[in-house]
């Protein structure tokens, strides 16, 4: 089993950075993809990135592409998501979830653990 923690999140500006950390529990991290999605209010959660299990293999979401990276570090058994140049339609819940996938999805349904989320909030 895997516990998840994201932490990061905060207000911002628009065109401002965040960078969102999800550390993981247990000696498996390296073996799931890794996904992170959002939720903003009223809407559904929806996908925005996902990383393979070696980081070799990375996918985006077309509102995430060109100013978000996912990235990730076995090591330290952590998921990063960078975000620039962020809008204010961006402001949601971000969740990180861990995928049996090894090579990430972009399916909610592939993943089966998931974070407790962290708040952005990007203001105009």
């Amino acid at each position: 089993q895997v516990q998840l923690v994201e932490s990061g999140g905060g207000l911002v500006q628009a065109g401002g950075s965040l960078k969102l950390s999800c550390a993981a529990s247990g000696r498996t991290f390296s073996s799931y993809g890794m996904g992170w999605f959002r939720q903003a209010p009223g809407k559904e959660r929806e996908f925005v990135a996902t990383i393979s299990w070696s980081g070799g293999i990375a996918y985006y979401a077309d509102s995430a592409k060109g100013r978000f990276t996912v990235s990730r570090d076995n090591a330290k058994n952590t998921a990063y998501l960078q975000m620039s140049s962020l809008k204010p339609e961006d402001t949601a819940v971000y969740y990180c979830a861990a995928s049996r996938f090894p090579d990430g999805s972009s399916s909610r349904t592939s993943y089966a653990y998931w974070g407790q989320g962290t708040q952005v909030t990007v203001s105009s």
